[in-house]
C-alpha cells in the first residue's frame, strides 16, 4: 500500500510531535478506512548525508528567526539550512508535492516565512499552516489536504 511520504527538521520538536501525532491519526483513519493513506516521516538533521529520494514527498518546514519585528523583512532565518539543502540536492524537489510551514503567530507577517520561502525557491506550493505544536483540527485539516494531493499526484 502506498503511503504518504514527509520529509522534516524539528529543532525544537514541535514539528516532530505535530508529524507523530499527524501519523498516528492517519493510522488510525486507515485502519476504518483502507483507502485512508498512512504515513512515512523521514527527519532530517544536520547530520543527514545527502540522497536523491525517490518517491514524492511532502516537506514540513517550521520557522525559528533571529531578529525581525515581525512586521519588517528584517530577519535572520535559522536552523533549517539542512532541509533546503537535502530538498536541493540531486534535484529532490521535483519530487516535492507541497510545503507545509509552522511557526510562532507572534511572528506577525513573519509566521511561516521559511516555509513561504521555500515554496517560492522550489517553485512548489504552500499548502497549509499550523501554529507550534497544532491541534487536533489541524491534524484532520492537514491530512486531507496531504491525502487530496498524494491521490491527484498518483493520477498525473
Amino acid at each position: 500500500m502506498d503511503k504518504i511520504n514527509i520529509l522534516y527538521i524539528s529543532i525544537e520538536g514541535n514539528t516532530r510531535s505535530f508529524l507523530k501525532r499527524l501519523q498516528a491519526f492517519a493510522k488510525q483513519q486507515h485502519s476504518i478506512n483502507s483507502r485512508d493513506l498512512e504515513i512515512n516521516l523521514k527527519e532530517i538533521t544536520d547530520q543527514t548525508l545527502p540522497e536523491a529520494e525517490e518517491k514524492k514527498f511532502f516537506a514540513f518546514v517550521p520557522t525559528y528567526l533571529d531578529g525581525g519585528n515581525g512586521f519588517d523583512s528584517g530577519f535572520t532565518e535559522l536552523m533549517t539550512n539542512a532541509l533546503g539543502e537535502y530538498i536541493d540536492s540531486h534535484d529532490n524537489y521535483k519530487k516535492c508535492l507541497g510545503i507545509v510551514g509552522s511557526g510562532n503567530k507572534n511572528f506577525n507577517e513573519q509566521y511561516c516565512l521559511t516555509a513561504r520561502m521555500y515554496s517560492k525557491k522550489f517553485n512548489t506550493p504552500f499548502l497549509a499552516d499550523y501554529e507550534l505544536r497544532g491541534t487536533d483540527e489541524d491534524i484532520d485539516t492537514i491530512y486531507s489536504i496531504l491525502q487530496k494531493r498524494w491521490k491527484d499526484s498518483q493520477n498525473n
